[in-house]
């Protein structure tokens, strides 16, 4: 029997040097943070970028905090003597690396694959990018939107009108990490079995292009005029609102259309298949959105689910954070933060919630665990001090309360 206070997440005693900055490297690492693993972020003496991307309160931000939970943060001028040393000392103990650097910094900070596996040959060393590390481009700096309009992701998220649109997040940034981290463990499983670690290259590019794998071969095989997967589909307004309605099936789209008033639409016989709905799409849709006008989204969401039809209300963050179903399934907590007050933070699905281990819920403040971090490394307090008192490693204390 496992006794309750033994750390049983499956990532537990396992060190992490996580040298990566912005929201596709921390996202991976804080994965691997919230599985048990002991995350040290490494941040310049200015703290980690992200600290600073979007609304800002005392060198805090959300986002930072979305992609930090769970980790030490040790902050140190990587160019100084103590950095160097701090550097050497935490890649031989490490378990796994992570960093986010353009091909070939690295390897100038003494970072390489090459010589860190030399003394840790069975370290797992992560490199996360934007365009990889070859080809021309690979040595481009980029950001979430530049990979959505390289990769065509715009260009699949047009309008009716055929205007491409970025899609309004990072869904670039938080897809790297996932296959980042995913490739992490696969290898962690793969060296428990076989004693090896390796370089894994993942960057944004092939994120992005794994992700709309089957709209790439989609585009091939329609000569660059992929058709929607079936109609009727998509947001339609309403009275007072839009309501989002998938008709996949025959009977799906012969309810729909009971429910709408309009049966006859279903025995239409220019479309008495889906792929011909497909093609008459346009006039399909034309009539869809005349009648959703005319009645409120309450009102088509209860008729079309009791008719069985696909169907959901197009709802903000505040609408969710209220739903019935979203607190049934636990699916978000209300945590403390120190400058911006109580923030939902959502779960990551697969991951219990932090429950007794608090620091799985909190982003460490900028060098919040340097001392304890150096301590570790087998650092002298007199040591620590000096490189404090020099500014060459910097810390911040949590204020209590």
């Amino acid at each position: 029997m496992i006794e309750r206070n033994i750390d049983d997440r499956p990532f537990a005693g396992i060190r992490v040097f996580d040298a990566t900055q912005g929201v596709a490297g921390p996202h991976a690492t804080m994965l691997l943070a919230l599985n048990g693993a002991d995350v040290i972020k490494v941040e310049p003496v200015e703290g980690d970028w992200c600290r600073v991307l979007g609304k800002t309160i005392a060198q805090e931000s959300v986002n930072f905090y979305s992609v930090n939970r769970g980790k030490r943060s040790v902050a140190y001028d990587a160019k100084s003597d103590a950095g160097r040393q701090i550097a050497e000392r935490l890649g031989r103990s490490c378990d796994i690396f992570v960093e986010s650097f353009r091909p070939g910094v690295a390897a100038k900070m003494g970072l390489g694959y090459e010589a860190m596996a030399e003394h840790n040959p069975a370290l797992i060393y992560a490199s996360v990018s934007g365009f990889g590390q070859r080809g021309p481009y690979s040595r481009r700096p980029t950001v979430d939107g530049l990979i959505q309009a390289y990769s065509g992701l715009m260009v699949m998220n047009k309008t009716e009108d055929g205007k491409p649109y970025r899609i309004a997040m990072i869904v670039v940034d938080v897809l790297t990490g996932l296959y980042a981290y995913q490739a992490i463990a696969s290898t962690f499983v793969r060296r428990l079995r076989f004693g090896r670690g390796a370089f894994l290259d993942i960057n944004m590019l092939q994120a992005a292009a794994a992700f709309q794998a089957a709209k790439i071969m989609e585009f091939v095989e329609s000569d660059g005029k992929p058709a929607p997967l079936y109609v009727p589909a998509g947001m339609f307004g309403t009275a007072d609102g839009y309501i989002v309605v998938s008709g996949m099936r025959d009977q799906h789209f012969a309810a729909l259309c009971g429910v709408i008033g309009r049966s006859e639409l279903s025995r239409d016989p220019r479309w008495p298949t889906q792929q011909a709905r497909v093609d008459h799409g346009d006039e399909i849709n034309r009539e869809l959105r005349k009648e959703f006008a005319k009645e409120p989204t309450d009102y088509w969401l209860k008729a079309l689910h009791d008719a069985g039809v696909f169907a959901e209300k197009v709802r903000s963050y505040g609408d969710w954070l209220q739903e019935e179903q979203v607190r049934a399934m636990g699916a978000y907590s209300w945590v403390d933060h120190d400058a911006f007050g109580r923030l939902p933070v959502a779960h990551v699905p697969g991951i219990l919630p932090g429950g007794d281990r608090p620091s799985a819920d909190a982003a460490p403040l900028l060098g919040e665990h340097s001392r304890s971090i150096l301590r570790d490394l087998g650092f002298s307090e007199e040591w620590i001090a000096q490189q404090v008192a020099s500014g060459a490693v910097r810390e911040t204390e949590r204020k209590e309360g």
